[in-house]
């Protein structure tokens, strides 16, 4: 008896000091690097390509990059649940040194696509765009390239992040880079509104990624699959004191989803923050000004294809 109890405690040794030698690892090695790339890539510069890059900027980029001045040369990001660490977004000014002024046209879309950033460092929080069409991609691009003025270069080094322990297992367990894609990707016409509203949800403003139950969970490359999907329960920051939310649930159940808004009241929560029934939404909504009347019509058709969840949140009435 002795003697298995002898062995058994070897065991349970061995396994503590692996585990510890395996948290060791992990926590010196910190967010893993990876090899860079420059892809061969062909920049619009045209008018209409520069009108839609800045509108998807706008909805996709502006409210996590815009710092001092309303110049896009990042700030903390705030709102960042505290057991991702602290968090600093980019500096996505033309400036040459600390901007995106610094990458190639085509290290920095293998960067939006990939997460890998021109030093081979993982961005594990703004992780890519996997779903957003080609052509919306090379838009977004062609507007940082342009003299918008809230692009003027700002010489400002964004300072680093500081990832907890939880964030670099997380980056070196589960969280890996998005593979460059092999082929073309097209939007679907916004003329098919479910799927131009899919395709929103899903690649574009990524709303799945709040309003599913925890980013922890989600499932980047299929959106579907993630835990939740669009029942929200997700823990938001409110940047303005910081407490925080749960994220609405956004299926088509009648009393815990939004099966009972109008077309109308979905529009004045998206673009104004405004609650149905009155009130105001948490600041950890951005409001999408900007948003057309076809893209938020193209949105509340494909919510309402979504099956119905019974998942009691408390940010919905």
């Amino acid at each position: 008896m002795k003697k298995v109890l002898r062995v058994l405690g070897f065991l349970i040794l061995a396994i503590v000091l692996l585990i510890a030698a395996g948290a060791a690892f992990i926590h010196f090695r910190g967010v893993p690097s990876y090899e860079p790339r420059e892809v061969q890539v062909n920049i619009p510069t045209d008018s209409t390509s520069l009108a839609r890059g800045e509108h998807l900027a706008t909805l996709i980029c502006a409210d996590c990059h815009r710092g001092e001045g309303n110049k896009l040369s990042g700030k903390q990001m705030v709102d960042v649940p505290d057991f991702f660490g602290y968090v600093h977004s980019g500096n996505i000014t033309r400036d040459k040194k600390y901007g995106a002024g610094r990458y190639t046209d085509g290290e920095l879309i293998h960067f939006l696509r990939t997460g890998i950033k021109r030093d081979g460092g993982y961005s594990y929080v703004m992780t890519g765009f996997p779903h957003l069409s080609d052509e919306d991609l090379f838009s977004i691009v062609a507007y940082l390239r342009s003299d918008a003025p809230q692009l003027d270069p700002v010489s400002k080094p964004s300072p680093p992040c500081r990832p907890t322990f939880f964030t670099k297992f997380l980056a070196n367990v589960v969280f890996k880079p998005f593979p460059y894609p092999e082929k073309t990707i097209l939007a679907p016409p916004i003329t098919d509104k479910v799927a131009y509203g899919r395709y929103l949800v899903n690649g574009g403003v990524d709303c799945y990624a709040c309003h599913s139950a925890s980013f922890t969970t989600n499932n980047p490359l299929e959106p579907e699959k993630s835990a939740g999907y669009l029942a929200g329960g997700n823990i938001l920051i409110d940047p303005t004191d910081l407490r925080e939310i749960t994220s609405a649930n956004l299926t088509p159940h009648p009393v815990h989803g939004i099966g009972k808004w109008t077309e109308a009241e979905f529009a004045e929560a998206v673009r104004y923050g405004k609650r149905r029934g009155g009130g105001s939404l948490s600041a950890a909504m951005p409001k999408f000004t900007v948003m057309t009347d076809e893209e938020i019509s193209a949105i509340y058709a494909f919510l309402k294809t979504v099956p119905a969840t019974d998942h009691a949140v408390d940010r919905v009435k």
